[in-house]
C-alpha cells in the first residue's frame, strides 16, 4: 500500500522556521527520524520510507505554497496514489499554537495553499493535518505573522508537537484516517 504525504511549505533559507513552513519542518523531522534525505525531484523535494510494510513518499513542494496543488496533482498522478492515501500537512490559524487535527475534507479556510490543491484536484475531498499556529497578529497583519518565525516559547515546545504530527502520520498510513481521527484529534 503506497502513501504521500504533502507537507506544505515554501523554499528558501527565508522561510526555513516560518509558520507557513510547518509542513516542511515535520516532514524534514520524520525523514530525519527514518534517516533519509530529501532529493529534489520534478516540482518538489521527494523522499520514500518504509514502515511496517507500507510505502510512504514524502514531498515538499518546490513552487511555492500559492501554486502547491500542482506538485501535488502530479506527485499523485506519477506514483498513482489517491486522494484517500494522500495527507496534506498545513498550518492553520484557527487552531492554538500546537493542536493538531485531522479531517478527512473541508475548506481552504483561506488558506492558499490548500485552495490551490482544491482548484488543481477539482475537490476539497481529500485528507488534512492542520498544524495550528495560532492567531496573534493585529488587523491586516496575517501575512506578516504566518512568515514570521516561529520565537520564545513556541520555538521550544515546537520538537514535541512535530513528534506529535509525526504519530499522526503514522496512524494515518497505518490504521486509516478514520481511527487516526478518533485516537488523536483534541
Amino acid at each position: 500500500m503506497k502513501y504521500l504525504i504533502v507537507g506544505l511549505g515554501n523554499i528558501g533559507p527565508e522561510y526555513l522556521l516560518t509558520r507557513h513552513n510547518v509542513g516542511f519542518m515535520v516532514l524534514d523531522r520524520l525523514a530525519s527520524n527514518f534517516e533519509v534525505k530529501f532529493s529534489m525531484g520534478r516540482l518538489a523535494y521527494h523522499v520514500e520510507i518504509k514502515h511496517k510494510g507500507k510505502q510512504i513518499h514524502l514531498i515538499k513542494p518546490t513552487t511555492y505554497m500559492n501554486l502547491s496543488g500542482k506538485a501535488v496533482n502530479y506527485w499523485m498522478k506519477e506514483l498513482k496514489i489517491e486522494k484517500e492515501n494522500t495527507l496534506v500537512i498545513t498550518d492553520d490559524i484557527a487552531l492554538p499554537f500546537g493542536k493538531l487535527r485531522t479531517k478527512v475534507k473541508g475548506s481552504h479556510g483561506g488558506h492558499n495553499g490548500l485552495r490551490n490543491i482544491e482548484e488543481v484536484l477539482g475537490s476539497s475531498a481529500y485528507p488534512r493535518l492542520r498544524f495550528g499556529v495560532g492567531d496573534d497578529f493585529g488587523k491586516g497583519r496575517q501575512v506578516e505573522y504566518v512568515l514570521g518565525n516561529f520565537e520564545g516559547a513556541q520555538l521550544d515546545e515546537l520538537p514535541e508537537h512535530l513528534d506529535r504530527a509525526i504519530d499522526i502520520i503514522l496512524s494515518f498510513c497505518l490504521q486509516g484516517v478514520d481511527k487516526t481521527m478518533n485516537a488523536f484529534n483534541q
